[in-house]
This record gives structure tokens, sequence and C-alpha cells, in this order.
């Protein structure tokens, strides 16, 4: 079951490298915000709970999702850009086995715990 939700995830990675393509803007860009979402893990240096909770708002893809749709709406480039980065970082995480984060520690996931 793991194999098959870790190549969902992959699939959907792939549909977020997809819309980025309809932009129209260089691929650096992809490749250099990818790893952006991960300043919600600077919530952690206050304590577990906080981390947590601003970990999950820049991992949430509901959250990713709603981003683009404003976009879309608004016709804006950059609400549709930080959707995408947004969607398909969660995605490669959650290939990896970062998930959404429980109030008790990092590694303590909706996927279960980060190393097990």
């Amino acid at each position: 079951m793991k194999a098959i939700l870790k190549l969902e995830e992959l699939l959907m990675f792939a549909l977020g490298a997809y819309m980025f393509s309809l932009l129209g803007i260089s691929w650096w860009w992809f490749f250099g915000l990818l790893l952006l979402p991960d300043i919600g893990a600077l919530g952690y240096l206050v304590n577990s709970k906080i981390g947590a909770m601003s970990y999950n708002v820049f991992h949430h893809k509901g959250i990713a999702i709603v981003v683009y749709f404003v976009g879309i709406y608004f016709e804006n480039e950059h609400l549709k850009l930080i959707g995408i980065i947004l969607f398909a970082h969660a995605s490669i995480d959650r290939v990896f086995g970062y998930g959404l984060k429980h109030f008790d520690s990092f590694k303590s996931t909706h996927l279960g715990k980060i190393g097990n």
C-alpha cells in the first residue's frame, strides 16, 4: 500500500510540474523555489505546536489548491506559481515520508513516524 501511495504522490508532483510548464516561466524557477515551503519548519524554533502549525500551513495541499484557484480568478501568475510550488513540494515531501505534522514532534506525521 505504501508503494501505491508513493506512486500517487509522485504523479501529483508530475501534475505540479506540468501545471508549472503552462505558466511559461523558466524551469530554474521551479527547481529554485521547490524547497522554499520548508520555511514553515522554522516554527519549530519556538516549540513543537507552533512548528507543526506553521509547517502544515506550507504543506497542506488544500491551501495550495485554493491559492492556485485564487490566482486563476484574479488572473495573477504569482499566486498560481505559489499554489503550484506548494502543491508540488507537498507531493514530493510525501514521496519521502514527510507528512503533515502532529503537535508532539517533527517526526510524528499523518503518514506515521519519520524513519520507521
